[in-house]
């Protein structure tokens, strides 16, 4: 619960980053939208075309010809006539004509004004002479919110025109302006700005950009119509042409996939009665501008925002697009974080994959169909960081659970066991049905040694640590896994939770090994001078269901079933039959041919009717033949046992004694009670030989 709140906590953080909007997120956001333009291939507009635009340069060569610009009038007036002469309909002069000409020019370049369409330029200044050309414009104003339209476009404190004369007979009079955004990038034009009256008592005036203008002319109007609404500006209208839709401060955004051709005046085409933008692209003249395409210059703007224009091409970024964005974010990164949280990381890899790739999609399409701009790096930076934070806290919680559960179980497994665990920890959690050959073993002789110690408690606890060490160790070196220590008794079990499909084999095996840690460990303690001890162990194999259980606040990994309670029940058997290991049936037929069997009784444990073959495992003997032969031997006892044949099994169990290099005399001294104790019974003819315990 913990790491949700603070994936949650994490989100909405990541979020607050986009709606805070710091320069560097504008920047990239900016950059992004980019992507959309520089991807698609640059259109050059040709001299064929409906509205053909081409450029002039005015270079180092022109320069040398004509001399230092600014050239006199009347030379500019003749370049210009050359215009004209090669087919211009219109010629386009970003430049600022603020002062007389000191070369007495004026009067020529005044005449080609008025018998040659020419638009020139003005710029937005601080202070400056000149006094700045407007135009007449209607606002139409459907705002209800009381907001002046003053307040929406863009301001400047003052305007620097060309002289009055040029101004009365130019065609038209643009603004030469931009307008960069945060990375310095230009990527609008404004179509209008205002510039505040001279006189107090008069309201601000409104100024067009030289394409505003350009367009104005092509379609033969006088003035301009501005549509403002509760948002701010809504469109810029030229009557004979149509509406041009702006953001709210009345500006465009710019299509830069159009690219003008440029031409020199020694190599001038024929221009179709196209448009002609004059411009300066000499050395220490020209200015260029950062757009999202790269480096251009003044004239590309121009050119690209007419095109734009002209060919109602509407970019924008729409109303909805910081919400629409942020709800993108927002959904994708909420699912990425569930699908990290609650399934694992990789599904969140593919997640990121897969949202990165509909985002940037998503994004595009909508720039190619709908001309709408839509960040794609924030909400791609959300998912990709919230999956960063989710799959750390995943894999903290995983690595806290890993440490939890190689603290619970690195004694208790190999370290194979407990890796498989922490790779795969519902094996915990959620449990497993599955056979499995459980061992129970129980220390014999613990009261003689308990009283060797007296009162040294922390002597005689130490060396029961030793004792489990001893008997945990072979368990671990098959990949058994401890369940539990009882006291002085432990218990195992294997095929759990890891995969042993010879089970059966390891679980006899160890039993067998641990019966050897047991006497390594007797030398021990017999040495310093403690009485030596003896394990009994009880093996049997069937369904098991492991789990964790017990309560919320106190539970352990433990194993249920009636297997479990079999085997415990085969271990209580081993001091009343005189046997270190005893083995179930189950266990027994599947590994009868690796070991050294001896059957040891048909036995109905407590709780049961139906009787179980149990047996013994007895070590490697010295002499195969001789243990067949005591085996062969073993068996007829045990027939004339069931055919009630009492005193040739006790003669049998007699002769017995001493085979097996005695480890067993205990066992045939037991049968012989049992035999004489049969033969006081009235045992019913069908009797079947099936001992009923009636203890544990």
């Amino acid at each position: 619960m913990k790491k949700w709140l603070v994936a949650l906590i994490a989100l909405v953080a990541v979020l607050s980053i986009r709606w805070t909007d710091p320069w560097i997120v504008e920047v990239i956001r900016l950059k992004a939208l980019d992507t959309h333009q520089r991807s698609v291939p640059q259109e050059t507009i040709q001299l064929d075309s409906d509205i053909p635009i081409a450029v002039v340069r005015i270079d180092n060569d022109d320069i040398d010809r004509n001399g230092q610009w600014p050239w006199p009038r009347d030379i500019l007036a003749n370049e210009i006539i050359r215009l004209y002469e090669n087919g211009a309909g219109l010629v386009v002069l970003p430049m600022l004509f603020a002062e007389e000409d000191r070369f007495g020019g004026d009067p020529a370049f005044i005449d080609l004004l008025q018998n040659a369409p020419v638009i020139v330029g003005q710029v937005p200044a601080i202070r400056g002479k000149g006094v700045p050309v407007p135009r007449g414009i209607a606002i139409k104003d459907n705002s209800t919110t009381g907001k002046a339209w003053e307040d929406w476009l863009f301001r400047y404190g003052q305007a620097i025109g060309p002289t009055k004369e040029i101004g009365e007979h130019a065609w038209g009079v643009g603004m030469m302006l931009s307008s960069t955004e945060a990375d310095g990038v230009v990527r609008k034009l404004p179509l209008v700005v205002r510039v505040p009256s001279k006189e107090p008592t008069d309201s601000a005036q409104i100024f067009p950009s030289i394409p505003t203008e350009i367009v104005r002319v092509l379609a033969g109007d006088i003035s301009y119509q501005m549509k403002l609404g509760d948002a701010g500006v809504e469109a810029v209208r030229i009557p004979q042409f149509s509406t041009i839709k702006t953001d709210a401060n009345g500006s465009i955004y710019v299509d830069y996939k159009y690219k003008v051709q440029e031409f020199a005046f020694d190599n001038l085409p024929d221009f179709n009665g196209g448009i002609v933008i004059l411009s300066l692209t000499a050395s220490g003249l020209d200015n260029t501008i950062a757009t999202p395409v790269g480096r251009s210059y003044d004239h590309d703007l121009i050119a690209a925002s007419v095109y734009t224009i002209v060919n109602g091409i509407n970019i924008s970024r729409p109303w909805w697009s910081d919400i629409g964005e942020l709800a993108t974010a927002l959904a994708i990164s909420l699912a990425v974080m569930i699908l990290v949280l609650k399934l694992n990381w990789y599904f969140g890899v593919g997640g990121i994959v897969v949202s990165l790739g509909g985002i940037f999609y998503g994004s595009r399409t909508a720039y190619l169909n709908d001309g709408y701009l839509l960040d794609w790096s924030f909400p791609i930076f959300a998912v990709f960081l919230t999956w960063s934070i989710a799959a750390f806290l995943r894999f903290m919680d995983e690595f806290r659970q890993k440490q939890e559960i190689k603290k619970q179980f690195a004694g208790y497994c190999s370290p194979t066991v407990v890796r498989m665990l922490q790779e795969n920890p519902t094996l915990i959690k959620d449990g497993m049905k599955r056979e499995i050959s459980i061992c129970f073993s129980d220390l014999r002789g613990f009261t003689p040694l308990g009283e060797s110690f007296g009162d040294d408690v922390r002597g005689l606890t130490n060396l029961m640590n030793g004792y489990m060490d001893a008997i945990t160790q072979p368990v671990l070196d098959r990949d058994g896994m401890i369940i539990k220590y009882i006291g002085d008794a432990s218990m195992h079990v294997h095929n759990a939770p890891n995969d042993d499909p010879r089970h059966h084999h390891s679980a006899v095996k160890t039993g067998l090994d641990m019966l050897i840690a047991v006497e390594k460990f007797n030398d021990k303690i017999v040495a310093e001078g403690r009485p030596p001890i003896g394990m009994g162990a009880g093996i049997n194999s069937g369904l098991g269901y492991l789990g964790e259980m017990g309560s919320t606040s106190r539970h352990s990994y433990d194993v249920l079933g009636d297997a479990v309670s079999t085997a415990a029940r085969i271990e209580s058997k081993c001091k009343e039959y005189g046997c270190l290991l005893l083995v179930g049936e189950t266990t027994y037929d599947a590994t009868k041919n690796d070991f050294f069997y001896l059957k040891v009784d048909e036995l109905a444990v407590k709780g049961k009717t139906v009787g179980i073959r149990i047996y013994t495992v007895l070590p490697e003997p010295r002499s195969v033949i001789e243990y067949q032969q005591a085996q062969t031997l073993h068996n007829k006892m045990h027939d004339d046992y069931r055919n009630q044949k009492f005193e040739q099994a006790i003669a049998k169990c007699k002769k017995l004694k001493g085979k097996f290099d005695g480890q067993i005399d205990g066992y045939y001294d037991m049968w012989i009670e049992r035999c004489e104790y049969m033969q006081t019974q009235d045992l019913p003819k069908d009797w079947n030989g099936v001992f009923i315990a009636t203890t544990k």
